[in-house]
């Protein structure tokens, strides 16, 4: 699962990378508010631990804005232990509210609970009937497999480890390309074709890539009319 970190003290952030990264997390960290937010309207993780003090852009501001369209669980963290800050953090919907300083494990403990307590799993949609192998660039179906491309593991493993998230085109791009080369939409059509004609012929009784009109892609499991 994938925890964005977002936190203005570069060795307290690192410390709580190494400690997610310890319980397999995957992390992606932000020093600044507003980079942050923009960022994370666009690629939402499964939580987010979000400070409170930041430049640009308040925990507060952040908060308030991600809970117009998002109910991803948000813990809160800061210094400021005034009851005030700590009710107000959860009227606006953070999920927690963790003072410093703190232990990083009651870190890492909190967020393994509020992902318990808001329902999120704790793997993504690699399931029994469903399996991406990044070391062998292949997907297991229902015990069948096949080989992928670079590009074709890229793109169902955006897709499939945010299942229901709409992705653009824009977006698919920027995670398949490393290099920022310019590519066309058509492309992206073109790969997202050739993939739903693999994962067909491993299951033909489910549909996996769905396109949705005017927008872009998503990954959910869903049987074949």
């Amino acid at each position: 699962m994938n925890i964005a970190i977002v936190e203005d003290e570069s060795k307290l952030a690192a410390v709580l990378q190494d400690y997610l990264h310890k319980e397999e997390y995957r992390t992606q960290i932000y020093s600044d508010g507003q980079v942050a937010l923009d960022s994370l309207q666009n690629d939402l993780p499964d939580l987010i631990l979000l400070d409170l003090m930041l430049p640009s852009l308040d925990g507060m501001s952040i908060c308030r804005e991600l809970r117009r369209s998002s109910n991803v669980p948000i813990i809160m963290l800061t210094a400021r232990i005034e009851e005030i800050d700590r009710l107000l953090g959860l009227e606006i919907g953070a999920d927690d509210y963790i003072c410093k300083p703190y232990s990083p494990r009651e870190v890492v403990a909190r967020v393994k609970a509020v992902l318990r307590r808001t329902g999120k799993p704790e793997e993504a949609a690699d399931t029994a009937l469903f399996h991406l192998d990044e070391a062998t660039a292949s997907v297991t179906i229902k015990e069948n497999t096949c080989a992928l491309t670079a590009v074709e593991l890229k793109l169902l493993d955006v897709l499939s480890n945010k299942p229901g998230q709409i992705f653009n085109r824009s977006q698919l791009m920027g995670r398949i390309y490393s290099d920022n080369r310019i590519v066309s939409d058509r492309t992206i059509d073109s790969h997202v074709k050739k993939l739903r004609q693999k994962l067909e012929s491993l299951d033909s009784t489910s549909h996996y890539v769905h396109s949705v009109y005017g927008i872009g892609y998503k990954f959910e499991i869903m049987d074949a009319d």
